[in-house]
């Protein structure tokens, strides 16, 4: 029979997988992937910092002799010494559990909503992006003239802007508790990515889309649910058919008015080693009037929607005239690059020394985590450590999508705290999420 109020196995739930049985132990292969995730979650900072520069960047900087090479290599040590650093005394206080997939169901059992909030959250965030695309926020043409698209419907569009790696951490939750099976999470993140490429048409932006697959690929490799050499294959794949999309993007532009510069190629586009090196020749730190603490305060914490009269905020805007361009381009020298240029060297191993404690904290302290410390680790990995992103305007956009997570927050501490009463009713004893059916 089944006991009321027990939280009952996941693993029979929707989509669910069975129960994972023991590697035989002369499996060597599975011996290795084992060991490769521990290691990935050991040290998740340091290879999603390391990822894009080893897959991409320095080799582009190698092939193509770029005499900044060794100021990239440095920049990059520079940050991997913030993290390996941090990682590695992080081990001392507690490692990842070896079981991972079995602690994410015991951290996981009590969410009975889990897939259910994960399906609404993710929806959601399609519907807001793809509607705030349509009236007009983040496209290349408000981008040019400078408009913020600041409308009622467009306001409220980014109140949701953080909810799309919310919503693939809770799918990632919800496949990893059983609740999902693996074909279904390829399905959704179809769905999440068909929704960033049609919103690349309409925004002629396919900077975002890039950042999507990044993030998903990374976290994913980091969790467990993608093997590092398809990864790898997929990687080649998009590297071959990157020219295609350049031209096609390029085309929209040009349909929009939007002038295009007709010497930058494809490979150009590529060439970001290129784009990180123009910070060497500067004195660093320099002060361009970048966010300050009541900056990160006012645009982190409140939405735009209780605040519409406050100016827009770009640092890239910023560079791009300190170098000597226009006000309506934004440039940036990567995430790295813009760390050095206004922090400094000792800016750039702080910075990832930080994220490095903040990651372990959330994927280590008291356990395995659950979807919330499971959200907000995503939201690291999409924000402030996009190898991509303009700092410190990534630093503000990772509190912003904090802010706008809570309801979501609320709903699972809702749904976990109506089985935890069910549970504690007289004369209804506690089981354990394993103890499902028969007494």
């Amino acid at each position: 029979m089944t006991w009321p109020g027990a939280s009952l196995d996941p693993g029979g739930t929707i989509g669910g997988t069975g129960a994972r049985t023991k590697r035989p132990s002369g499996n060597k292969a599975g011996a290795h992937r084992e060991f490769a995730g521990r290691l990935l979650r050991c040290y998740p900072v340091t290879f999603v910092v390391l990822a894009p520069y080893a897959l991409l960047i320095l080799p582009m900087a190698v092939f193509y002799q770029n005499p900044e090479t060794g100021f990239i290599v440095s920049l990059v040590g520079l940050a991997l010494l913030g993290s390996v650093a941090v990682e590695t005394i992080g081990r001392l206080f507690g490692r990842p559990d070896p079981r991972w997939r079995e602690g994410i169901r015991r951290s996981h059992a009590r969410y009975p909503w889990l897939y259910r909030v994960a399906v609404l959250v993710t929806l959601t965030s399609i519907v807001a992006d793809v509607l705030g695309a349509h009236l007009g926020r983040g496209t290349i043409v408000n981008q040019v003239a400078g408009d913020l698209s600041d409308g009622p419907l467009a306001m409220v569009s980014t109140l949701f802007s953080g909810w799309r790696a919310v919503g693939f951490a809770l799918l990632l939750a919800s496949h990893l508790s059983g609740r999902l099976s693996l074909a279904k999470l390829y399905g959704w993140l179809a769905v999440l990515v068909g929704a960033e490429v049609y919103i690349a048409v309409l925004t002629a932006v396919t900077a975002p889309l890039v950042a999507l697959v990044f993030f998903v690929a990374s976290t994913g490799a980091l969790c467990g649910v993608f093997r590092l050499r398809h990864l790898a294959f997929c990687a080649v794949v998009l590297f071959l058919v990157w020219p295609a999309v350049f031209e096609h993007r390029n085309t929209l532009r040009e349909d929009r008015g939007v002038a295009v510069d007709a010497q930058v190629t494809a490979r150009d586009r590529l060439r970001v080693d290129s784009q990180l090196s123009v910070v060497a020749g500067f004195d660093v730190p320099v002060d361009l009037g970048q966010p300050g603490v009541t900056d990160y305060l006012r645009y982190g914490l409140v939405p735009r929607v209780l605040d519409p009269d406050r100016p827009a905020l770009s640092t890239g805007q910023r560079i791009n005239q300190y170098i000597g361009g226009g006000p309506t381009s934004a440039y940036t020298f990567l995430l790295l690059g813009n760390i050095w240029f206004f922090d400094g060297p000792i800016g750039v191993v702080v910075v990832h020394a930080f994220w490095a404690a903040v990651a372990a904290v959330l994927l280590r302290w008291r356990g395995t985590p659950g979807p919330v410390r499971l959200s907000l680790f995503c939201l690291v990995l999409s924000d402030p450590l996009l190898w991509s992103n303009t700092y410190p305007d990534s630093t503000i956009g990772f509190l912003q999508h904090v802010v706008s997570a809570i309801p979501v927050f609320v709903l699972l501490w809702l749904s976990r705290s109506a089985v935890d009463r069910s549970a504690r009713r007289p004369g209804i004893g506690r089981l354990s999420p394993a103890a499902s059916t028969v007494r």
